[in-house]
């Protein structure tokens, strides 16, 4: 059949899904901003402009974006229905706005809708983190509400919601719960797995090797959601206690999620400049980016794998640690708990405890070679719920099959 896929940024969350079903015989085109090749799949690119003379006003600014994104998608969609193409199935990732306009182009195409976050005043990232409270007040409602209105279309014109998490589903309306279905992107847990020789190289030359010492952290971008204050703060007392760990601090200068740093510093600054002060700099290395493979390295020689997170859609690098049988620490958020149970596959801690942190951390890496048991469960609960080629996949091609009345 003829399948499209809807995404800014393409392949994104779909980089296995689409050549699988391309290598399976569909059709498959695919619609984005930029463009990155994804093999067996034909990609048309569009690009989003304002109006002349736009000037962004206020809340409207926030759905304006994404209409405009949305009207830049259905153009280039529909220069495909131009040319003959027809789809039966659409797949989009509506977080942007691409998603709202598919049915005005193919009101007869199912349109599957991957769906990350619902935004809310309580119980999820706003209002978590007392340090960083943002606006208070019907301000931060009517902020969110905006935020959630492209998604709330996608709501209602999807055929089939998809969602990675319980806890993601949990978030959005009972209203629409009965179009989901949880599946999880997919961990290739033949790639990532634990190797007992490996080393990892840094830039001044120091070799660690599986065994050591090794805190590890990682984020896209270190920055409050991702925890990066509370764990920069646990450093002195951990190093302290522990006077042969080494530190492997992966992640860039910018911002994923929430507000920049203020006064044009980056959160990396403000926090490290916090703590340097009271820690021996030669043991805490940051990394920045590093290319998958050498990535992969940094976890296969992890003794102590730091994962904190607001209650806020979760990482890959949590399940991938978990696949490369790290000795997971994580913070004690619902996202994080639907994965990790303290003391069977890791070991949770409060978000906001510095001090616990650091002990914890400490006792991991003291007790390192009595803790193969809960790395092996760590594993073994990535490879049961999120292995990509036995379990993502398949669940996939079950789901959409169903959804067509016909495999996919």
């Amino acid at each position: 059949m003829k399948i499209l896929f809807v995404h800014q940024n393409f392949p994104g969350q779909f980089k296995h899904l689409a050549p699988v079903l391309a290598a399976a015989g569909h059709d498959v085109r695919a619609v984005a901003i930029n463009h990155h090749p994804a093999p067996g799949v034909t990609i048309r690119l569009y690009k989003p402009e304002p109006p002349k003379g736009y000037r962004p006003f206020g809340l409207a600014a926030e759905f304006d974006a994404k209409v405009i994104r949305g009207e830049a998608a259905a153009a280039a969609m529909g220069q495909l229905r131009d040319g003959g193409y027809e789809p039966e199935l659409v797949i989009a990732n509506p977080g942007w706005g691409e998603a709202l306009f598919v049915k005005d182009v193919w009101p007869r195409a199912k349109l599957v809708c991957l769906l990350e976050f619902y935004y809310r005043a309580e119980g999820g990232d706003v209002g978590f983190d007392p340090e960083f409270p943002g606006r208070s007040g019907p301000a931060t409602g009517m902020r969110l509400r905006v935020k959630n209105m492209a998604l709330l279309e996608a709501l209602n014109s999807m055929d089939l919601g998809v969602v990675p998490t319980a806890w993601q589903r949990s978030c959005l309306p009972a209203i629409f719960q009965p179009k989901l279905v949880e599946i999880f992107d997919g961990i290739d847990t033949d790639a990532v797995r634990p190797e007992p020789t490996a080393r990892a190289t840094l830039p001044d030359g120091t070799v660690l090797s599986a065994g050591d010492p090794v805190v590890t952290y990682v984020s896209r971008n270190i920055e409050p959601y991702r925890g990066a204050h509370v764990f920069m703060r646990s450093l002195p007392a951990l190093l302290a206690r522990c006077p042969q760990a080494q530190v492997l601090i992966v992640g860039a200068d910018g911002v994923s999620y929430g507000a920049p740093a203020p006064a044009g510093r980056t959160w990396k600054e403000i926090f490290w400049n916090e703590v340097r002060a009271r820690v021996d700099e030669r043991r805490v290395h940051f990394v920045g980016h590093l290319p998958y493979a050498q990535y992969l390295r940094v976890l296969q020689v992890s003794a102590a794998h730091v994962y904190l997170t607001y209650p806020f859609v979760l990482s890959w690098s949590c399940l991938e640690a978990m696949s490369a049988g790290c000795h997971l620490v994580g913070s004690r958020t619902a996202p994080v708990q639907e994965f990790v149970t303290d003391g069977v596959n890791g070991t949770l801690v409060d978000f906001f405890d510095v001090d616990g942190l650091a002990a914890a951390l400490a006792r991991v890496l003291e007790s390192r070679g009595g803790d193969s048991g809960l790395r092996a469960a760590a594993r073994e609960t990535a490879v049961r719920r999120c292995d990509l080629r036995r379990v993502a996949l398949p669940r996939y091609r079950k789901v959409l099959g169903e959804l067509m009345g016909a495999a996919v």
